[in-house]
Order: C-alpha cells, then sequence, then structure tokens
C-alpha cells in the first residue's frame, strides 16, 4: 500500500458531513424446503463512503477538487475520518491502553498488529487497523501501561506496535488508539453542475476502503 498511498487526510469538515458505512458480501441459496444456506464471500467488511453531502459551500467544493486531483482520481489511496468509528472505544470516550486485546505474549514476539473487536459473546469480528492516527496509541502488558518509546513504538502507517523487549509468556497485549480509514476515490471523474450544486443539489464523491 506505502507506493500508492499518501498519508494524508481527507479534508476533515467535509467527510463529517459525509455518510457510510460497512458493507459485506453474502451469497444466499434458498432451497426448495424454503431453507436457506448462506455463504459469506468477504472475510472482512469494506466501508463505504459518500462524502458529497459535507460540501456545503463553493470553498469546500474546490478543497475536494485539488485533493482529488492530487490523488489523481483513483490512483492514491488517503486517509479518511469515519464520524461513527474512529477510536479504540466508542467515539465519545477517548482511548485507554485497555480498550482492546491485541495479543498473547510467547517471550518471542515483539511486533502486534493493532485490531478492533467488534461483538463478544457469539462471533466477533477481529478488524485490522492499519492507518492509526500517530502519538494516539496507547499499550499495556497485562493491564500495566507501557512508555512510548523506551516500552514500545507504533507504525502509523501500518499499525504494528512493536515492543522494545518480545512480552513475556501469557502477557496480555491491550492498546487504545485513534484511527482514519484507508480509502480511495471509487471514481475517475467529478461531475460538478455549479448551477445545481447554488441550488441545494450535492455531488457525489464516492469512497471505497482500501483492505490493508
Amino acid at each position: 500500500m506505502a507506493s500508492d498511498f499518501h498519508e494524508v487526510r481527507f479534508p476533515l469538515d467535509v467527510g463529517l458531513g459525509g455518510r457510510g458505512g460497512p458493507v459485506r458480501r453474502t451469497d444466499i441459496v434458498t432451497l426448495a424446503s424454503g431453507r436457506e444456506h448462506r455463504n459469506s464471500r468477504w472475510a472482512g467488511s469494506r466501508r463505504r463512503y459518500d462524502a458529497g453531502l459535507g460540501v456545503r459551500t463553493v470553498d469546500a467544493l474546490h478543497a475536494v477538487i485539488a485533493f482529488f486531483e492530487e490523488r489523481r482520481g483513483r490512483l492514491y489511496g488517503f486517509r479518511f475520518r469515519d464520524r461513527t468509528d474512529w477510536r479504540s472505544g466508542p467515539p465519545s470516550k477517548e482511548p485507554t491502553p485497555l480498550d482492546q486485546r491485541i495479543g498473547t505474549g510467547d517471550g518471542q514476539t515483539a511486533g502486534f498488529p493493532l485490531v478492533k473487536i467488534y461483538g463478544a459473546s457469539f462471533a466477533p469480528y477481529s478488524r485490522p487497523i492499519a492507518k492509526p492516527v500517530g502519538g494516539t496509541v496507547r499499550v499495556a502488558l497485562d493491564g500495566i501501561e507501557q512508555a512510548v518509546g523506551s516500552g514500545f513504538n507504533c507504525d502509523p502507517t501500518t499499525g504494528l506496535v512493536t515492543f522494545t523487549a518480545p512480552p513475556r509468556a501469557g502477557a496480555i497485549v491491550t492498546a487504545g488508539f485513534t484511527f482514519d480509514v484507508p480509502v480511495r476515490f471509487d471514481t475517475d471523474e467529478l461531475d460538478i453542475d455549479l448551477s445545481a450544486f447554488e441550488a441545494g443539489d450535492i455531488p457525489q464523491i464516492p469512497l471505497v476502503e482500501i483492505v490493508p
């Protein structure tokens, strides 16, 4: 992803007014008896957004056009802030180092990728977090917070937490963080009718998540 990804965030004021969320692909076959067989085509979800709803002024529209041109349409990916899901816990709460369990020490492994777990009792879904916001990652071992630099480091371009010394066998590794979604434009064309825009017609700006 590194060579075709720009570590820059979509204009925040525009993005916060958009809409969208997770998408899954499920095949459903209905038998003659009326029973169903269901199969998931994707192991994980993929998010889609329409950022056009956040464009309220011509200046904001100009900023989006500039951003689109610099990304060369669909060519380069970028960061997007999902206002409904951007923290390791609920959006209203500051991250704590105990929010998400990201692994268990074995005495040899020093690197642990960030994840966010959805659900608990039936079929929890582990979502890879590849674009944490630099400086927001907090990590704990067995409930004890570790110091950034002397205890661990986190690569904000990959989401990999690396300890200076491998955690002991059985140690519970947890983390808290804020994060962006890696996305790209899902179009190579922005069709903008300025007269319609001034009359209240919002342009469509489709974005799709890049699977890490």
